[in-house]
């Protein structure tokens, strides 16, 4: 079974380089530390001045290998960002016990709302810099292997209901959807321009709800704190008639630091792999299969737009394959 590898020795080197910058820390005040560190080990100088470039240089990549959820779709729709609240970052939370981990760290209100119903495809679309939806880019890069979850929570006003107050219900998620290779939820979305598509769960009562999409990142997971949260807040309002109320989890309050998970070195043998959180409602998550994972994609990519809607969009407007 193939896995992924690092070369020896380079683990630790790169989980100390990658250790997520805490805000209003700078990189060049991270790669100043990095190469101070290395000082007091009485290395060569030159060896030190070049380990602190490629601190730096390893901060800059960094800061391009992450990535936000910015834009949805409804049934094929172009809803781009109207209704999410956008992080003011591409980095991610690290604190599961912070209310940073329900819609991340200060995200910038919206007042809009789309519009859903029960059945309805909606897709969550990532990508590494604000605005870019360019097929050519990984949605997120620098080996960010991990799942993806997808949570909604019900709320009386989704433009201010507070994430971590809410009562969250998972509805999709995927892993490891192969072994052999390993092949992850992440490559997914990578293979299709960043696009994850769930269906809305077609018995649960309207009103407003929001949805919360969600990458683990596990490539430092391997200590405690080192797996990287991305998630964005998407709010929306489903119509129907539906009554069911699905159990609910807090967020913070659904993952433990030491969740296995969480807490995985993802550069061994991976034969099983339970993601994180509750059991999604209805749908089941694909288990570990031992042959390849299609890597074809499912999402249209040659219709990507480049650009980004920032209103909501009428009823009638037509989808991506009509437009």
């Amino acid at each position: 079974m193939a896995i992924k590898s690092i070369p020896d020795g380079f683990h630790d080197m790169w989980s100390f380089l990658l250790h997520p910058i805490s805000p209003g820390d700078s990189i060049f005040s991270r790669a100043e530390a990095s190469t101070q560190n290395l000082g007091a080990l009485s290395l060569p100088s030159s060896l030190v001045m070049m380990f602190g470039l490629l601190s730096f240089a390893c901060f800059i990549a960094l800061t391009s290998a992450h990535a936000t959820f910015q834009e949805l779709w409804i049934n094929g729709v172009d809803q781009g960002s109207s209704c999410v609240r956008l992080p003011l970052s591409n980095s991610p939370v690290t604190g599961v016990t912070s209310p940073d981990i329900a819609c991340n760290v200060n995200a910038t209100p919206s007042s809009g709302i789309c519009s859903a119903n029960p059945g309805d495809e909606i897709t969550v679309e990532m990508h590494q810099q604000p605005g870019d939806r360019s097929c050519a880019n990984e949605a997120i890069g620098g080996d960010h292997y991990g799942p993806i979850n997808v949570y909604m929570a019900k709320v009386s006003d989704a433009t201010t209901a507070v994430g971590s107050d809410a009562d969250w219900f998972k509805v999709q998620e995927i892993g490891l959807p192969s072994s052999s290779p390993d092949y992850w939820g992440t490559e997914v979305l990578n293979d299709n321009c960043g696009h994850y598509t769930f269906t809305v769960p077609s018995d649960i009562a309207p009103g407003d709800y929001l949805v919360r999409a969600e990458v683990i990142a596990l490539h430092v997971a391997s200590s405690v704190g080192g797996a990287q949260f991305y998630m964005s807040c998407y709010q929306v309002n489903i119509g129907g008639s539906g009554t069911a109320t699905p159990s609910t989890v807090k967020i913070p309050g659904a993952y433990s630091a030491e969740d296995p998970g969480i807490l995985i070195n993802i550069y061994t043998q991976l034969d099983t792999y339970q993601i994180p959180g509750p059991t999604p409602y209805v749908t089941t998550s694909p288990t570990v299969a031992t042959t390849s994972y299609p890597t074809t994609a499912t999402w249209n990519t040659a219709l990507q737009p480049t650009t980004v809607p920032t209103v909501v969009p009428t009823p009638g407007t037509k989808d991506i394959s009509q437009a």
